[in-house]
């Protein structure tokens, strides 16, 4: 059992009022967790995007692995020179 790909934590879900931030951001809270920020300044850009927004969801594991292998890449070429 993998317990990283296995564990599921709820995502805290804020609202904010801002014309000079983006209309959705994606960041941390207080304990390092993914909180998800929704600029209700934008809410008709994301009302008319939803089901594109939405759509994200699909992708975006993939994404997340390109960085992840990337990195592991970059770690384990360090890794190999330090030994050498």
């Amino acid at each position: 059992m993998n317990m990283i790909k296995d564990k599921k934590k709820p995502v805290e879900f804020r609202k904010v009022m801002d014309e000079e931030l983006p209309p959705i951001i994606i960041t941390m809270n207080e304990n390092d967790e993914p909180k998800m920020v929704l600029n209700m300044y934008h809410r008709i850009w994301i009302s008319l995007h939803r089901k594109t927004i939405a759509g994200i969801i699909n992708v975006f594991p993939e994404k997340i692995d390109e960085i992840l292998d990337d990195f592991l890449g970059e770690q384990r070429a360090n890794e190999k020179m330090d030994w050498d």
